[in-house]
């Protein structure tokens, strides 16, 4: 019984480090970050973000592929004229993840002012100690 257990919280485990390879990967990209940035404004079409960034249209085809892929963009198909739309993630789970390593990162730099200080007060009683 233990043994499934363990399996499934490293399958949830891969599961949501996959979900933030994806998403990291999509947004490592200034285009991308670029289109999700457009499409908070209003959806648009595949040409239109092309148009937008200069691309071609294969080319944009694989940055909104990216980004649909990760979750971040929905594409709608009407016609010939396929509509990109945000997705459904908002990017909580990557919110998380960051916002752990900043604590980590702020609990060091803490210390680390800590040090600072006891090294100067250090130095400023040696220093009357010398007068």
């Amino acid at each position: 019984m233990q043994v499934a257990h363990a399996g499934a919280i490293v399958n949830h485990m891969v599961q949501y480090s996959a979900r933030l390879d994806a998403s990291f990967a999509a947004l490592s990209d200034t285009t991308r970050r670029g289109v999700l940035e457009q499409l908070v404004r209003a959806d648009a079409t595949i040409t239109e973000l092309a148009d937008k960034f200069h691309m071609t249209l294969t080319g944009m085809k694989k940055h909104v592929g990216v980004l649909e892929q990760a979750g971040l963009l929905t594409t709608e198909k009407v016609g010939r004229v396929r509509t990109c739309k945000l997705g459904r993630r908002r990017l909580e789970e990557e919110a998380m993840w960051i916002d752990k390593y900043r604590q980590l990162w702020d609990a060091r730099f803490d210390e680390l002012d800590q040090v600072v200080e006891e090294l100067k007060r250090k130095e400023k009683a040696d220093g009357r100690r010398k007068r």
